[in-house]
């Protein structure tokens, strides 16, 4: 079986996903599953296409790079044992920030891996790790071609003025800017709407990426004009557990009055903060839209209320507002949140019919609504697989 490997690497746990691409490029994986625990107690879990699981311990030793290089090994080996007649033509990978010199997938070597190691001090809690990946594949099986897709790509097509913060000139040239994420999960949803919303998906369209990171994308004719992620993945929609958009004079009070420095700051940020953060309770929405607990009802009125401000901000940058697109956990999964969201959203336009958003339909505007409302799931390593041969094939 020849396949397509998409990774998704992290600090501690390696995600993966094989598609068999014969005749073509299967829309959904052979087998996925991820390594977690690297650095720890490193463990194999993965699901096949028939829904077969299957659980094993990795041993790994040594320094994180080294530990990273066990895992890989290891899941070679794993998925040659499993598919004996296995032949992955190519690895695509998930890297989450491609600055401004890469705005497409693009093959990986030596000289590519120096540029995307300069942009670690823009993603330094991502960025590392994707990078990680790709060298120990490299050390592993060179043989095989390996392609980078980038979270911030998909954005490179808004204005420079949507992209710039009101900064002195000499801090913007040096790449302090607006990149904007979740680029991958876009350009998939993006492709399916003409399906979902005919004509409309060259319209005003506003896809809302809510799950445990969040964010919002604005397009016309299909290219990102605006999105809230900013210079880093904090900025923005409030997510589990972090922040999305903060006042900077918050930080300067934290700094200055709390001692606060920038690694504390940084874990309030991005781990202390958000539905966990203002619940006190969890940051997986499910729990919260369980609890009776009033601190959980406002945590999820104020993630809604963040959402429907967006809504009005990026209409604005789209000139108007066509159809309003969920995805991602939150947003294919949670009715109540999409119901909340569109009451809010109601001046413009925006209707829903309770009983397709309760069953998660395709479509779930109301039949009197002047927006098109959709539930479109994301499928962020089948567009890593695609961009991957698409790449390789020019």
């Amino acid at each position: 079986m020849k396949a397509v490997l998409v990774i998704n690497a992290g600090s501690s746990s390696l995600k993966f996903a094989l598609f068999p691409i014969e005749p073509v490029l299967a829309d959904s994986p052979a087998l996925s599953g991820q390594i977690e625990g690297i650095g720890a107690t490193p463990l194999l879990s993965a699901r096949d296409a028939d829904g077969h699981c299957y659980q094993e311990p990795v041993l790994t030793s040594g320094s994180q790079t080294e530990q990273h290089r066990d895992a890989l090994n290891h899941l070679f080996r794993w998925l040659s044992a499993h598919n004996p007649d296995l032949d992955v033509v190519a690895a695509g990978h998930r890297i989450v920030h491609g600055g401004e010199l890469y705005s497409a997938p693009v093959v990986l070597n030596e000289f590519v891996l120096r540029d995307l190691e300069s942009f670690i001090p823009l993603a330094p809690l991502h960025q590392p790790h994707n990078l990680r990946a790709v060298r120990a594949i490299a050390a592993l099986t060179p043989e095989i071609p390996q392609v980078g897709c980038f979270d911030t790509a998909f954005h490179r097509t808004q204005s420079a003025l949507a992209q710039t913060f009101a900064l002195p000139r000499a801090i913007s040239a040096e790449g302090v800017k607006r990149y904007g994420f979740h680029g991958l999960s876009y350009d998939y949803v993006a492709r399916r709407l003409p399906d979902v919303i005919g004509e409309r998906a060259n319209g005003a369209v506003l896809i809302a990426h809510l799950g445990n990171g969040a964010s919002m994308c604005a397009l016309r004719e299909g290219k990102s004009v605006a999105t809230t992620m900013g210079f880093t993945a904090v900025d923005g929609l409030m997510m589990g557990t972090r922040t999305g958009s903060l006042d900077p004079g918050v930080l300067l009070y934290l700094m200055e009055q709390k001692g606060m420095d920038a690694k504390t700051l940084t874990n309030l940020l991005y781990k202390e903060s958000g539905l966990l953060g203002v619940s006190g309770i969890s940051q997986d929405m499910r729990t919260l839209l369980a609890s009776d607990s009033p601190h959980a009802r406002e945590a999820v009125d104020l993630f809604c209320y963040r959402i429907a401000r967006e809504i009005g901000s990026l209409a604005a940058a789209a000139g108007g507002l066509d159809a309003l697109v969920f995805t991602g956990g939150i947003g294919e999964r949670a009715a109540a949140v999409r119901e909340r969201v569109a009451q809010l959203s109601a001046w413009l336009g925006v209707a829903i019919d309770p009983e397709a958003n309760g069953v998660h339909a395709l479509r779930i505007d109301a039949p009197d609504s002047r927006v098109a409302v959709a539930v479109v799931p994301t499928n962020e390593e089948g567009m890593i697989a695609r961009y991957t041969l698409e790449r390789l094939a020019h």
